[in-house]
């Protein structure tokens, strides 16, 4: 397997945990039935993605990929710190899109970076970026 390859999945693989955790983080302060289905909608997405991705990586040998530990705690800092200000589903949707946002911009980032990757594995880097603008646009709603 080339070495782009195993680096676009890693970076999938980081990416979806990121996504997960935030999920389950800002899941404890939902009301709203509809907000709370979608976001169980799409953490379900997102770790049958991570699976997905950790089958991959384990068939070639490799561990899959967690995200920094700066990463991990500026996330959670900025999830607590903006439902202890706020804690409605207005800012839940707009903190879920800011995070689709980043994934989005993050995830097209590494597809353009690793040229070399193989055409099976930047198609499943695309389902999950068409994934973070699908969840995205459903935040709307609740803005």
């Amino acid at each position: 397997m080339e070495d782009d390859s195993i680096k676009l999945l890693k970076e999938c693989s980081s990416g979806c945990k990121m996504a997960i955790k935030s999920i389950g983080q800002i899941y404890e302060y939902v009301k709203d039935e509809k907000l709370a289905d979608l976001l169980n909608g799409y953490r379900d997405k997102h770790e049958k993605f991570d699976q997905e991705i950790t089958e991959l990586l384990n068939e070639n040998g490799k561990e899959e990929e967690e995200p920094s530990a700066m990463a991990k705690v500026c996330s959670w800092f900025d999830i607590e710190v903006k439902m202890f200000m706020n804690a409605d589903e207005h800012q839940i949707a707009k903190l879920m899109m800011d995070g689709c946002n980043m994934g989005i911009q993050k995830l097209s980032e590494y597809v353009n970076k690793y040229t070399g990757a193989s055409d099976e594995y930047v198609k499943l880097a695309k389902r999950i970026i068409k994934a973070e603008e699908d969840f995205m646009m459903e935040m709307k709603q609740f803005v």
